[in-house]
């Protein structure tokens, strides 16, 4: 990699390609979500749970197979909605800290060894006379969204959890009467539980807005069936 910090000097000109595909990380079964999204995320894919190293996290369910995303053609998302851990592209938030600063202050990169950086049939980052372009708001949007996920998913995770809505799962899934598919530990909100909050604990998990990413990632579960879909069109798996 080789982040560059970006200005509308330096890189007036600079153009990136948008495009997707296997080759820029995109074919993968899972992606990384984070609370911002998950409205737009439960619509189109189901939200599921693990625990990692370093705590909680939730991801979007993309595909069965190893390194399978069925919500992928060619070079773009087939979805309404991309994860922004996906739409972020070859750009990244790095830490500059200016001289005399005790901390450093978030900016835009882009990996110059990206080979969509630098592709002339890609979208401008500046306008003519400096400002930024659409694209570039965008992909400044989605970074902010994955800066801020970073801070606020493990305490809204861990609030989840400490209600005692996260139920442990092998998730079982059958394409076909010949194939199935076992999805192993993840977690995921148990809808009855999340029926049988009263009182106290559900007033303080709406307060915070625990109780609507909940609800949201309960819904989400629906969308298995969107996924076996896309999985039986699929050639050779009996659909």
């Amino acid at each position: 990699m080789n982040p560059v910090q970006i200005n509308n000097i330096d890189h007036a000109d600079l153009r990136v390609s948008a495009r997707a595909g296997a080759a820029f990380g995109d074919a993968a079964n899972q992606a990384l979500v984070f609370p911002a999204e998950f409205e737009e995320v439960q619509r189109e894919f189901a939200i599921i749970f693990r625990r990692r190293e370093e705590g909680l996290q939730a991801y979007a369910l993309l595909g069965l197979d190893r390194d399978e995303n069925l919500f992928l053609a060619d070079a773009h998302w087939t979805s309404r909605y991309v994860p922004a851990s996906h739409q972020r592209g070859p750009f990244s938030i790095g830490m500059v800290r200016p001289a005399g600063a005790d901390v450093g202050q978030p900016m835009l990169q882009v990996d110059f060894d990206d080979p969509r950086v630098g592709d002339d049939a890609g979208l401008p980052l500046f306008l003519e006379h400096g400002g930024n372009t659409p694209y570039l708001d965008r992909i400044t949007g989605v970074l902010r969204l994955l800066y801020e996920g970073m801070e606020n998913a493990p305490p809204a995770y861990a609030a989840l959890d400490d209600a005692g809505l996260l139920a442990p799962v092998t998730l079982t899934i059958d394409v076909s009467e010949e194939r199935r598919y076992t999805v192993p530990d993840v977690l995921v909100v148990d809808i009855e539980r999340l029926a049988a909050l009263t009182g106290e604990p559900l007033e303080r998990l709406h307060r915070s807005g625990i109780l609507r990413l909940a609800t949201l990632a309960a819904a989400s579960l629906g969308n298995v069936q969107q996924l076996i879909a896309r999985k039986q069109q699929q050639p050779g798996t009996g659909g």
